[in-house]
């Protein structure tokens, strides 16, 4: 069975998708993009401020379901440029502190709303 977990702490889904979706031990969450939560908008337009707010998003998401980023277990990172890797790197460091995730990083050809840069994941009970 599945769960659909939502919350109006973060962007509502932009499309035909659940912010996150719960089946079994495992929490899917969709791409975050650096969007605030009221306004649908960027925050910032530097990947610094977007990739923290991508964060800020998924932490939101997170507790929704009860959990925390402790709870990671996989995360996607996709930037639309590949470039900007450290800058990212250096803003996740501050939210996932020691037994990190596994993680994949990948320069997209184009992002939704033309965002600098998106973040999924997968946290576990």
């Amino acid at each position: 069975m599945k769960k659909i977990i939502s919350t109006d702490q973060a962007p509502g889904a932009i499309g035909p998708y659940s912010q996150a979706v719960e089946a079994g031990n495992f929490i899917f969450i969709s791409g975050q993009l650096g969007l605030g939560e009221k306004t649908g908008e960027f925050i910032g337009a530097s990947v610094d401020q977007q990739a923290r707010k991508a964060l800020e998003n998924i932490g939101a998401i997170l507790k929704a379901a009860h959990l925390s980023f402790k709870d990671v277990v996989k995360v996607t990172v996709l930037l639309a440029d590949i470039n900007d890797f450290a800058k990212v790197n250096e803003i996740y460091g501050e939210f996932f502190i020691a037994d990190y995730p596994a993680r994949a990083a990948f320069q997209a050809a184009g992002l939704p709303k033309g965002a600098l840069v998106e973040i999924e994941a997968i946290a576990c009970r």
